[in-house]
């Protein structure tokens, strides 16, 4: 399935809005931050760092330490990829020289023989490549070869490129010819280096993805025997006992059946495995990454596309454990689920796949991003109750209230790299089929053959109609529309021309054939009625429960609307669902319905049955809350 990023333009409503907000303020506003101009309470020194590594390269000292995490530099990385896309949508001459500076700083803090990580070349240089299980060189210069790729892509500019080329070629030196034995503990290198060697057509990047793919889990004691080598831990203290499931190194990966450890370091795994399985057309990789996907979507993902429901490792744990008040729901991991979907989608195009992309855009990616583009949550709890969240041990790292940024801060900059590149998720193009995968509107140029152009028209997610009109460069357009048939919606209507047809329908998708001319009109139309979700009985933390959705989107109560207290609150199972659109929170349709508070005194426990009054339940899209200030928040309500 073809990459279309550069060939659409997002002409949307709603997801405009935020492509203007990352080119206007979360941009530049990172941008700050990563220079320590903002004033934020992390400091980040991420430019600092490039700074003093070139400082040690050019002169062999430099005054000051390192600051931060020892992965400090993906910050850089992520950032430049998103101006990449921004700049590729939205030319800006002032931000393209910028970047052009960082750049160039960046080359000067690479060493001859090709090596770049500042961390290694300003704090521990004699342990270059002495812990690949904790130490994230490979990790950083992963999202570093992926921030080169999108730079080229939409700037033409190679500068970067050859910069992480030279660090592929010192890789590939070490790991393939030298045979030094290892992979990478936190996995990501392996997309940049497919990225990386789709844009060079050097097959030794591939290669060395390929070589890291395979090798992981066949010898389960390496990390031991590399501590037992380098004794050294690149965090300082005690380093902690291998836990080979931890980093998804427990089996070789085409027999591992069952998401485990951290989440986004399996999610960025498995995107790099379908990513081969589609390169090399290997089914066994394939037949892995379906038995991996299952696992996640059927036993181990929140309702709202999150992953990861344990603190203690940023991970997956058991089947069916998915705690709401204490889940790690982290963004990346919701982002990296997004990549999963694409890949799988590239695959196999079933619907399933790109249900999945939608369902983590709208409920893990947006939520992770207050309405302002200035504060951020690493963690997308689905229950908040001020005073314990943020503040009880089990509960710390469920902060009530988006922070401007992190110390570790993975997950600002890489929301900031996946919305303006959202049209490469959202359409896809096999042959002289156009795959609509998600319901974004805008522009999609087609390559000659094709000829001419497709013209999205959306007005999800609050509205139900998708439209898709043709402008061919000649009489018509000989060309297939694949439309997802989402699965929120149980009756879909399809028109050409104002009359309805019945399209073949497979895997989820329908598929109606042209050839179009520019009088030509495809309307589609969902069926967007509030839907009640009830969970699996195995899913305990919800028995008793049910969430709301309504299209793609997941629902909360929130105190704010509802006398700052939701905790009491129980649904009438058969109420009927009230929709008001409100322009509060960048304008929303707003659900009310019939429910129960219940009451009871002030003793710890009781023998009394709790009294009950009816009221009004008001509820919003989940991806909203937290912009009003401190106040509960709960997405599964108790039903009677």
């Amino acid at each position: 399935m073809k990459d279309v990023l550069k060939r659409f333009t997002v002409k949307d409503d709603f997801m405009g809005k935020y492509e203007t907000l990352i080119q206007e303020v979360v941009i530049p506003f990172q941008e700050k931050i990563l220079h320590d101009q903002a004033g934020v309470a992390e400091k980040s020194h991420a430019i600092s760092n490039f700074e003093l590594a070139a400082e040690k390269i050019e002169t062999g000292k430099c005054d000051q330490p390192f600051y931060g995490m020892v992965f400090q530099d993906s910050d850089v990385a992520k950032w430049l990829e998103a101006a990449a896309y921004s700049l590729g949508m939205h030319p800006d001459s002032e931000l393209e020289k910028r970047c052009d500076e960082i750049i160039d700083l960046i080359g000067r803090a690479q060493w001859e023989d090709g090596y770049l990580n500042t961390y290694f070349t300003v704090k521990a240089p004699e342990h270059r490549w002495d812990n690949l299980e904790w130490a994230h060189e490979l990790y950083c210069a992963g999202h570093m070869m992926e921030a080169a790729v999108a730079f080229y892509e939409m700037t033409g500019k190679k500068k970067l490129m050859e910069i992480m080329s030279r660090m592929g070629e010192h890789m590939y030196e070490r790991f393939i010819v030298n045979e030094a034995p290892g992979y990478p503990g936190h996995p990501e290198v392996e997309l940049g280096l497919l990225r990386l060697a789709d844009a060079t057509g050097n097959e030794r990047f591939k290669a060395l993805a390929e070589h890291f793919i395979n090798v992981r889990g066949v010898d389960l004691e390496f990390y031991n025997w590399e501590h037992k080598n380098a004794d050294w831990f690149p965090f300082g203290g005690t380093r902690p006992n291998s836990n080979m499931a931890y980093s998804q190194a427990h089996l070789p990966v085409r027999e591992q059946t069952d998401a485990v450890g951290h989440s986004v370091r399996a999610v960025y795994l498995y995107t790099a495995m379908a990513d081969m399985a589609l390169k090399n057309k290997d089914e066994a990789l394939k037949k892995a990454c379906e038995n991996l996907w299952e696992s996640i979507t059927q036993r181990r993902m929140y309702v709202t596309g999150s992953i990861g429901s344990a603190y203690e490792g940023e991970a997956f744990t058991e089947d069916y454990h998915l705690p709401n008040d204490t889940a790690y729901a982290e963004t990346c991991a919701g982002i990296g689920l997004i990549f999963f979907a694409r890949r799988m989608v590239e695959l196999s195009a079933k619907s399933t796949y790109a249900d999945v992309m939608e369902k983590a855009l709208y409920n893990t990616v947006l939520p992770g991003m207050q309405l302002d583009g200035t504060r951020f949550f690493y963690v997308n709890p689905l229950e908040v109750i001020p005073g314990v969240s943020g503040k009880a041990k089990t509960h710390k790292h469920a902060l009530p209230e988006r922070p401007n940024w992190f110390a570790c801060a993975c997950c600002p900059p890489n929301v900031a790299r996946l919305l303006p590149s959202i049209g490469r998720y959202a359409l896809g193009i096999v042959e002289d089929t156009v795959y609509s995968h998600l319901f974004i509107g805008g522009e999609l140029k087609l390559e000659e053959g094709m000829g001419g152009k497709v013209i999205v028209t959306s007005e999800l997610p609050y509205d139900n109609k998708v439209s898709y009109h043709f402008e061919p460069t000649d009489a018509e357009m000989v060309m297939t529309l694949a439309v997802r048939m989402p699965y929120w919606s149980e009756k879909t209507g399809i028109r050409l021309n104002g009359k309805d047809i019945s399209p073949k329908i497979s895997e989820g998708y329908a598929y109606i054939s042209g050839p179009f001319s520019k009088e030509d009109v495809i309307d589609v139309t969902f069926d967007m009625s509030v839907k009640k979700v009830y969970a699996n009985q195995q899913l305990f933390a919800d028995n008793g429960r049910l969430a709301v959705q309504r299209g793609p989107l997941v629902y909360c109560a929130e105190g704010r609307d509802n006398d700052d207290d939701v905790l009491s609150l129980v649904i009438e199972k058969d109420a009927i669902f009230n929709e008001s659109f409100v322009h509060e929170l960048g304008g929303v349709v707003r659900l009310t319905v019939d429910g129960l508070r219940r009451s009871s005194d002030t003793s710890l426990y009781s023998f009394d049955q709790p009294e009950s009054e009816k009221v009004k339940i008001s509820l919003v899209p989940y991806y909203t809350w937290g912009n009003r200030g401190l106040n509960q928040m709960r997405v599964w309500l108790p039903y009677v």
